[in-house]
């Protein structure tokens, strides 16, 4: 069985609601289901084989919702390729505990904490348009590795956690808080200053639009290896510069 391109992309667009139906008894299990009908569809099954595929993915599932992209991906094809059901079940249990904990600790841990800050600064220096920044910010992060992660996983089936495990999200975290040190230090600084500082007479939206493309640049920096220390006495050294 093979998965037209078009079942594949309602499949990826349904998963990103797979939050919408969360429940304590089985957590995510009905918006995995939700998001595994087209293939059903697809695949033309009857009757009873659709039954034991749904029946199969409304067992308990749980992980995290940036990271269940992955695993969907790799369910689709491992569902292409087996009859066997609990070599299925075995593979989404395997994963959702690891992408829970990775996905906890980067998403909400580290990068959602990050944009916040970012908007806050930015509020501070009175432009009205922060709570749009830290969307800005925020979003094509987590939808990138969602997008991402699921066609990886389609791709590579079983394999599909190679791609997870090449994004280095633990170490990525640690970089990541640094990178909040950095901006809730700019934030004392902006609470702290004199109302005549010279940084005053610039407008707002220029304030804004420099003040992000510095987020940007630092983010950049981490991805490419760049050491957190470094990157936080360099904007001390700048900072100390641009004071003056």
């Amino acid at each position: 069985m093979i998965t037209k391109t078009s079942c594949l992309i309602r499949i990826f667009l349904r998963s990103l609601f797979i939050q919408s139906s969360f429940n304590f008894w089985r957590m995510q299990n009905l918006g995995f289901v939700f998001a595994v009908i087209p293939l059903i569809k697809s695949a033309g099954m009857d009757g009873i084989e659709a039954s034991r595929v749904l029946n199969r993915h409304l067992q308990m599932f749980s992980t995290h919702p940036c990271l269940a992209g992955p695993v969907l991906g790799s369910v689709v094809k491992l569902e292409e390729e087996t009859q066997d059901g609990r070599e299925v079940e075995d593979l989404k249990k395997t994963l959702m505990g690891p992408y829970a904990a990775m996905g906890d600790a980067f998403f909400w841990g580290a990068w959602r904490p990050f944009a916040a800050i970012g908007g806050v600064v930015l509020m501070m220096e009175g432009v009205l348009w922060a709570p749009l920044l830290f969307l800005i910010l925020y979003n094509p992060v987590p939808f990138y590795v969602r997008l991402k992660g699921f066609i990886e996983g389609y791709r590579r089936g079983r394999r599909g956690i190679d791609f997870v495990g090449g994004l280095h999200l633990p170490a990525l975290a640690g970089k990541v808080r640094w990178m909040s040190v950095v901006l809730l230090g700019v934030l004392a600084a902006a609470i702290s200053r004199n109302a005549g500082h010279a940084c005053a007479v610039v407008p707002n939206l220029l304030m804004g639009i420099l003040f992000s493309g510095v987020i940007l640049l630092c983010f950049w920096m981490v991805t490419r290896g760049i050491s957190t220390m470094k990157i936080l006495y360099g904007t001390v050294a700048l900072l100390l510069l641009l004071s003056f």
